[in-house]
């Protein structure tokens, strides 16, 4: 069975990624599943998010990132929606999925806009991107760089997609990797 392909979104709160993860499905002529840490964060109760974060948000990250690697094993096209702040979540990604057809996307955009994303948005903790910026990981090796204060960067994802051998970030990190 064919291995299907992840669009892996990486960047910080509010830099757009869900947005374009919304308008890459609509544009794409394949069918794409969506997965964001949210959608494996919401089932968990508030309750304990103060208590039990720490160990439930490692567990559910765990979950996610093999989550992700079983659709592609069955041949299900996905879009990640990630915040890598810890190098340890790129490395657990990076050792799970390097045998699949990654496109390895960092979403950004400028600070300025950050703030304003936050602001309008009303629902996020103000300054939380921007104190992002300094955790993200990696800060280099990428396949695509997006900046989604610009019109139609979609269309340059949607392009690359064409050409699954230049999907190349996750093995060069995969290479990378202290033994």
């Amino acid at each position: 069975m064919e291995k299907g392909k992840i669009i892996f979104l990486n960047g910080v709160s509010s830099s757009g990624k869900s947005t374009l993860a919304k308008s890459l499905q609509e544009k794409l002529t394949e069918f794409y599943y969506w997965l964001s840490i949210d959608n494996f964060l919401n089932p968990i109760h508030e309750k304990f998010y103060i208590s039990e974060y720490k160990t439930s948000l490692r567990q559910t990250l765990r979950v996610m990132h093999h989550t992700i690697k079983l659709f592609s094993d069955m041949g299900l096209n996905v879009i990640v929606d990630h915040v890598l702040e810890k190098r340890e979540w790129l490395d657990e990604c990076v050792e799970i999925l390097h045998e699949n057809p990654v496109l390895f996307v960092h979403v950004t955009c400028p600070l300025e806009e950050l703030r304003r994303r936050e602001k309008e948005r009303g629902d996020r903790q103000i300054g939380q991107a921007e104190r992002q910026l300094s955790l993200l990981n990696p800060i280099s090796t990428y396949d695509i760089i997006v900046d989604t204060s610009k019109e139609k960067c979609e269309d340059e994802l949607i392009e690359i997609l064409n050409y699954p051998k230049k999907f190349t970030a996750f093995i060069t990190l995969w290479g990378e990797r202290i033994l």
